[in-house]
């Protein structure tokens, strides 16, 4: 069976390296035998990873980010995995959304997407192989908060499940990891200002917990792996249970004293 999760040689091409998600995917791949493109907006965050080559753009721009790629594709070829990884939110509700926050976080997290991969895609298609697996969330599966980083990320999945049935005759796999909670150095900052912050948060978890970085990369590798050769168009949730179902109803509900 390991020799299925060997990617020896491949090419593989992962957006937001820099981030602490973009760390343990980086990691994994290597680990994995591929050679490992990392791409973000910020060039100091690619500079220790020991990467084969980078890739600096802003999502934002979707202008700009296509023109990279393109000259990208043009220099090196169309990598084999692409691993779109890179996303952005503020934590809002629905009160704190206007059209300034909505086109952000869409812009981000679904035109850059789109912008970056659809040059791949076709240049996949025409070379008859390729596996994409993109990054969206729990929010784009049902309501957490963050309205319209959950627009984009269900958007994000449609657009998965739009290359797997229409290029999957021309060999290219798309899936989707959509992760819960991840404790990324992200969580710093609000655990500093709230140490309590994970007592109202862990009870929504089946497994009493928050994943880990490493168990999203490790779930994204089998996805993009041999061993996963016949699955394209599926969500594969990463979250400790969260999408199970309603944990805190259950305790608070089911089990309350009668």
């Amino acid at each position: 069976m390991n020799a299925f999760l060997r990617l020896d040689g491949q090419i593989v091409l992962i957006t937001g390296a820099g981030g602490g998600i973009g760390h343990a995917i980086v990691a994994a791949f290597k680990a994995a035998g591929a050679r490992v493109s990392g791409a973000d907006r910020d060039p100091a965050l690619l500079v220790d990873l020991g990467l084969d080559h980078t890739l600096v753009c802003d999502l934002a721009d979707m202008a700009a980010t296509t023109t990279a790629v393109t000259a990208y594709i043009a220099e090196h070829g169309a990598p084999d995995i692409v691993v779109s990884n890179a996303g952005f939110t503020r934590a809002e509700i629905l009160d704190q959304v206007d059209p300034a926050v909505w086109a952000s976080e869409v812009a981000i997290n679904l035109n850059g997407a789109y912008a970056l991969t659809a040059p791949i895609v076709e240049a996949m298609a025409a070379r008859g192989s390729g596996s994409l697996v993109f990054i969206s969330s729990v929010n784009g599966l049902a309501h957490y908060g963050n309205p319209a980083y959950s627009a984009a990320k269900a958007g994000l999945i449609a657009y998965a499940k739009a290359i797997a049935l229409e290029r999957g005759g021309q060999g290219v796999r798309a899936n989707v990891v959509a992760p819960g909670s991840v404790r990324t150095p992200a969580w710093d900052h609000r655990l500093a200002a709230n140490p309590n912050l994970l007592d109202n948060v862990l009870p929504h978890y089946p497994l009493g917990r928050l994943v880990s970085p490493t168990e999203v990369a490790d779930a994204v590798a089998f996805l993009a792996s041999p061993a996963a050769s016949g699955i394209t168009g599926t969500v594969l949730p990463v979250d400790a249970g969260l999408s199970a179902g309603n944990l805190r109803f259950v305790n608070d509900v089911l089990k309350a004293p009668k």
